[in-house]
């Protein structure tokens, strides 16, 4: 479990796969379950599928670090449904991580890891 983040500086501990993943699904539109798991379906191209109890419980610690919210459902929804949005402090927090990964592919790239290095 990552531990709650109250501010957004730069000692976030790094974010697992599930939360990255759960946290980017909801940056265009709030979501039911189904559809973030759909989502990051779609977005990993079936490397990540996510199961119901791993996504609910992510939902539930997300939810209570106050990352995630619950939001109120389209007018054409089924109302059994329950829908997440992103927080100020979730989308502060994706995007710090967004930051940290992409400092960790510009490392591997100067370290002619990945082409698109200079001297590749």
């Amino acid at each position: 479990m990552v531990p709650p983040v109250t501010t957004t500086d730069a000692s976030q501990p790094p974010l697992t796969h599930v939360v990255y993943h759960i946290l980017l699904s909801l940056t265009a539109a709030p979501r039911h379950g189904y559809g973030i798991i759909k989502d990051v379906e779609d977005r990993t191209h079936g490397r990540l599928a996510l199961e119901a109890g791993t996504l609910y419980g992510a939902i539930k610690r997300l939810r209570e670090d106050g990352w995630i919210e619950e939001a109120p459902a389209p007018a054409d929804a089924d109302r059994r449904r329950r829908y997440y949005a992103l927080t100020e402090m979730g989308r502060d927090v994706l995007r710090l991580e967004s930051e940290r990964l992409a400092e960790l592919v510009e490392m591997a790239r100067n370290a002619r890891v990945l082409p698109g290095s200079a001297s590749a």
